[in-house]
C-alpha cells in the first residue's frame, strides 16, 4: 500500500492533490482532549494523512463517554484516553506519528507542548484551560482551533492566523474577554453525541484548510451552530488583545478553576480516576456533608464542623479521599487530615459531586 492508494480520493480533488496531499504528510498538530472532540478530530485528521499528531489527555475512558466518545469500546474503560486513541489511530493510519502525554496541560508544560507543532486544536472541555491554550498561541504565534459546546449549541473558530499584512487574527479574548465563572461543561450540562461530531468535524475542516491553503478559514469570526434548528450564525471579531497585552495576561494567570485556584493539585483525586478505583479495600471514602445525593457509598460521614483528626482513627496503608458537593468543604477536611498526618494518604475528589 502506498500513500496514493490511500488518499485517492482525497488527491482526486483538484484542489488538494499531490501536492496538498504532500503538506498534510509535513504538518504536525497538537490535539488537546481525547474526548468528544478530540478524539474524533485525532481519528479524521490522521485519516486524511497529517503526518505528525500529538494527543494530550490524562483523563482515562468512562462508560458515561461511550454515547459521544465513539472510537473507544466498552473493552477500553478505565484505559488512558491517550494511549487507547493513539493505539486505535495506528491500526488505520500508516503513514501518521502519533506521540502522547498522558498529563493535564498546565502553565507549567504548555509552551514545551506547543513549541514544536503547526497547529494548536483545542478540544478541551474546561474554561480556564481554554484560555491557557489561547494565550500560549497568541504568545508564541500559533495558530489554534477552538472548539465549544453548550447543550445543543456548538463554537467554532480559528484564532491568532497570521494574515497577509503581518498581523494575527482575532482571539479568544476578542470575543470573550474575561473569563466567565459559572459556565458549566458538557458532564454537567449535558449534550447530544450528533453536536459533538459536527462541531469535531467543523475543527477539523478548519484544520485542513490552513494546512492546505484551500478554502477560508474561520478567521476573524466566531461560527455558532444550533443542531435543534439547524441554523447557524457568524459572530464577527476584531482583533483587540494584542500579544503585548496577552503576555501580561499570561504572567498573572494561574488558569485554574477559580474554586480550586489555592488548592493543591498533589492532593487531587479526579472524578474518573476515583470511579475506577471504587470497590477498592484500601480505598477509604469519608463526607464531609449530611445528606449528599451521592453515587456510591462511603465509609463514613463527618461533617466539616466537626472534623477533628484527632478523633480519627487512621490506618497508613489506606487511601482516604474525602467529599462533598463541590470540592471546597472536602479539601479543607484533606487539609486538617494532612496537617495531622503528613505522610497519610489523603485526596480530595476534584469539584466534587457535582463534576462526578
Amino acid at each position: 500500500m502506498n500513500k496514493n492508494q490511500l488518499f485517492k480520493r482525497q488527491i482526486t480533488l483538484s484542489e488538494i492533490g499531490e501536492v496538498g496531499q504532500q503538506k498534510l504528510q509535513d504538518a504536525s498538530v497538537l490535539v488537546v482532549g481525547c474526548g468528544g472532540l478530540g478524539s474524533p478530530i485525532a481519528v479524521y485528521l490522521a485519516s486524511s494523512g497529517v503526518g505528525k499528531i500529538h494527543l494530550v489527555d490524562f483523563d482515562i475512558v468512562a462508560i458515561s463517554n461511550l454515547h459521544r466518545q465513539v472510537f473507544y469500546t466498552l473493552n477500553d474503560v478505565e484505559k488512558p484516553k491517550a494511549a487507547t486513541l493513539r493505539k486505535f489511530i495506528l491500526e488505520r493510519a500508516p503513514f501518521t506519528e502519533v506521540e502522547i502525554t498522558n498529563e493535564a496541560i498546565t502553565k507549567d508544560n504548555v509552551f514545551k507542548l506547543i513549541d514544536s507543532v503547526d497547529i494548536v486544536v483545542d478540544a478541551t472541555d474546561s474554561l480556564p484551560i481554554k484560555y491557557l491554550l489561547n494565550d500560549a498561541c497568541v504568545v508564541k504565534q500559533k495558530p489554534l482551533v477552538y472548539g465549544s459546546l453548550y447543550k445543543f449549541d456548538g463554537y467554532v473558530a480559528t484564532f491568532n492566523m497570521l494574515q497577509k499584512d503581518g498581523s494575527y487574527s482575532a482571539n479568544l479574548r476578542d470575543a470573550f474577554p474575561e473569563m466567565a465563572t459559572d459556565i458549566p461543561n458538557c458532564e454537567e450540562a449535558g449534550t447530544l453525541n450528533a453536536i459533538v461530531g459536527l462541531i469535531a468535524t467543523a475543527q477539523v475542516n478548519e484544520v485542513l484548510k490552513i494546512i492546505t491553503g484551500v478554502g477560508k478559514p474561520l478567521t476573524n469570526e466566531l461560527l455558532i451552530y444550533n443542531s435543534l434548528q439547524n441554523t447557524q450564525l457568524k459572530m464577527k471579531l476584531k482583533s483587540i488583545f494584542n500579544k503585548e497585552q496577552i503576555t501580561k495576561i499570561f504572567k498573572m494567570q494561574t488558569y485554574v478553576d477559580a474554586a480550586c485556584a489555592n488548592q493543591n493539585l498533589d492532593w487531587q483525586i479526579s472524578p474518573e480516576i476515583l470511579k475506577s478505583k471504587l470497590g477498592d479495600e484500601n480505598l477509604e471514602i469519608i463526607a464531609v456533608l449530611n445528606n449528599l445525593k451521592l453515587p456510591f457509598e462511603v465509609n463514613q460521614t463527618i461533617h466539616i464542623n466537626n472534623f477533628d483528626a484527632e478523633k480519627i482513627t487512621v490506618d497508613f496503608n489506606k487511601t482516604y479521599v474525602m467529599v462533598c458537593q463541590r470540592g471546597l468543604n472536602s479539601y479543607r477536611a484533606t487539609e486538617i487530615l494532612k496537617k495531622k498526618y503528613p505522610e497519610l494518604k489523603v485526596l480530595n475528589l476534584t469539584g466534587g459531586i457535582s463534576k462526578y
